[in-house]
């Protein structure tokens, strides 16, 4: 349920934007000159984008579809923009692709901060995808959009999905862990689960778990939704964040009667 209703207020809030960018396109705005240091920063900035989409993501050695490919690049590569062309129906970006890679990729399969609905097209992707990807989209999202109002919606719906994923690495855990093995060690019973191997993967993006020792049971450890309540306190997904905080205090100091 934590979940289904950080989807559906995530697609509210994607709707909502998208038409309030619409109303804002039909207004006519007038023209402001940035301050040189402004505007270097602004070019600085532009050219940075990170890979997301995999399935888009190969680079080719000139702008076409049809064009010899030199490798498909892996979801958070991050590449440098140097000039765009259009072909065969597509925009591609020529790209840097350190250490030592160059080529065109298809516009669609990176995201960069400083394009303009580049988060919002994010969101839609994290919220489409399904599985470890879309924790590892939602954490790139993080990691690129800290400014974005769309931020607080993203880390609600990560926080969920960490607490459902939570619950199964647990039952894992509980089922490949040997009682007799873990006993015999002499090692405590907490560490064996906080060195669990399949935790790793998880901690690579920057997520973390707690464990409670009484019920033999991982939690997210609330990272996601204690940003929402410090920085973001007067958003609508504070009420729901301060919800799941106190949900997860009560889920610690739980004992196995």
């Amino acid at each position: 349920m934590k979940r289904s209703f950080s989807l559906v207020f995530l697609l509210v809030f994607l709707v909502f934007t998208s038409n309030l960018e619409a109303q804002k396109r039909r207004i006519p705005k007038k023209s402001t000159a940035k301050s040189p240091v402004a505007a270097q920063k602004s070019v600085g900035n532009s050219n940075t984008a990170v890979v997301v989409d995999e399935r888009l993501a190969v680079l080719r050695d000139e702008p076409s579809l049809f064009a010899k490919p030199v490798q498909r690049m892996r979801l958070g590569r991050i590449v440098s923009i140097t000039g765009s062309k259009e072909a065969d129906g597509v925009m591609f970006y020529r790209v840097a692709a350190l250490p030592n890679n160059y080529g065109w990729v298809q516009a669609q399969a990176v995201f960069g901060k400083s394009r303009r609905g580049d988060d919002e097209r994010l969101a839609r992707l994290v919220q489409s995808s399904d599985g470890f990807e879309q924790i590892e989209r939602a954490a790139i999202f993080l990691e690129t959009f800290a400014d974005s109002p769309l931020r607080p919606a993203i880390l609600l719906l990560l926080g969920d999905l960490m607490e459902e994923t939570a619950l199964k690495l647990s039952k894992d855990a509980t089922n490949r862990l040997d009682r007799r093995e873990m006993a015999a060690s002499g090692a405590p019973l907490h560490s064996f689960y906080l060195n669990y191997v399949s935790l790793d993967r998880y901690r690579k993006v920057g997520i973390g778990f707690v464990f409670n020792s009484n019920t033999k049971l991982f939690h997210y450890d609330g990272a996601s939704w204690r940003e929402i309540v410090n920085k973001f306190p007067k958003s609508s997904e504070a009420v729901e964040a301060q919800k799941r905080l106190n949900s997860l205090n009560e889920k610690m100091e739980k004992k196995v009667n």
